[in-house]
């Protein structure tokens, strides 16, 4: 399984890497789009949408939205380039209050699953509500990734995904070597309170060397380092919250089209709840 994994992450990074530095804007927005609806398929099967009428209705509640914010982005960049205006937030300032529905939810859903996780797995819903939840993640998720990739370029971008994959792999071989204590027994037996804590020491360092690397000031590299600690704890109980659902559905994994990973889901679990805190967090720090 673990040679799997590794195999299938040394073909797909180095593709990850070349779509974020040599894809324009609005294919790499096409090729997030094209992922988060696979991913959206996924979660019409955990959540119990059977039929194929209402798993199109869903795809399509996705798509619309994707579309209408995509070209207005596109809009915006192209009106900045014929203004001369150098940055193109300003145009969209309205569109970045959308960042703060998400983090709330997931700072939420971190504090439940953290203090009640018995109750959660409890927790039943109807499978409307939680197809919505699904509907607002994925498109939390692609809005916010493309938005970072359009406006602050590559570079963080790439860092953004360095910093969820560093978390994983130190989670994973921290919590295999040292780990002890179980993180959340009920949801997750596989985690480890020292596989989170090796999580966000990598978290940490990767701002560190980020920080060295572009020569932030003092103010701007301590800020940086809290938001990437942050936002690789907000990324574990992303993970979490996607093994609930499981749990509740009674799989161990959303797919097999990733050998060793799962599926889609499985991948970018930790990436959908942490984009938008990220994306908050860079808004802050770089206005």
């Amino acid at each position: 399984m673990l040679l799997q994994r590794i195999i299938t992450a040394l073909i797909l990074v180095p593709l990850v890497v070349l779509a974020v530095f040599q894809l324009p804007s609005e294919y790499f927005s096409l090729l997030v789009g094209l992922i988060t609806l696979l991913a959206a398929w996924e979660w019409t099967n955990l959540v119990g949408l059977n039929s194929l009428g209402k798993r199109g209705l869903f795809l399509l509640a996705l798509i619309l939205p994707m579309i209408w914010l995509h070209y207005w982005t596109q809009f915006l960049e192209i009106t900045a380039q014929v203004l001369d205006w150098p940055d193109v937030r300003n145009f969209s300032g309205a569109l970045e209050w959308l960042v703060v529905a998400p983090v709330l939810f997931w700072i939420l859903s971190m504090i439940l699953i953290r203090n009640t996780p018995a109750n959660i797995l409890k927790l039943e819903m109807k499978v409307f509500y939680k197809a919505l939840i699904g509907w607002f993640v994925l498109l939390a998720m692609w809005m916010f990734l493309t938005r970072l990739r359009a406006f602050y370029d590559a570079e963080l971008t790439l860092y953004f995904l360095i910093l969820i994959w560093s978390a994983d792999i130190a989670a994973y071989f921290v919590g295999k070597k040292y780990g002890k204590t179980k993180l959340a027994p009920e949801i997750s037996p596989g985690k480890t309170v020292q596989g989170m804590f090796g999580a966000l020491i990598a978290g940490a360092v990767c701002a560190v060397i980020l920080s060295l690397i572009y020569g932030f000031p003092w103010m701007v590299a301590s800020d940086f380092i809290l938001l990437s600690i942050l936002t690789v704890l907000i990324s574990i109980y992303g993970d979490l919250f996607f093994s609930v659902v499981k749990r509740q559905r009674g799989v161990k994994d959303t797919g097999s089209l990733l050998p060793g990973h799962g599926g889609i889901l499985d991948r970018i679990d930790s990436l959908i709840a942490a984009i938008p805190f990220f994306y908050a967090g860079i808004i802050l720090i770089h206005p």
